[in-house]
């Protein structure tokens, strides 16, 4: 699996600035590389019965992707 650079979790709950196509782009870009994990069999996602994406990695992390905020559940 490819190593994902982490930033600092200074501003983990500070919103994103930025307009909203920067937003948009790099909402895109998220789910461009999630797809990509998904597509070389190191991840699974679905939707569950409440309508959220659960992605779960095969090393056994567990995310639920919401409109604007990614949440490790497991």
């Amino acid at each position: 699996m490819r190593a994902m650079a982490r930033s600092s979790t200074s501003g983990a709950n500070v919103p994103p600035s930025g307009s909203v196509a920067q937003q948009e782009d790099a909402k895109s870009q998220v789910l461009a590389a999630i797809s990509e994990l998904v597509d070389d069999g190191k991840a699974e996602w679905s939707r569950g019965k409440s309508g959220e994406i659960e992605l779960r990695l095969v090393s056994g992390e567990v995310f639920v992707l919401g409109e604007v905020a990614v949440t490790r559940v497991g």
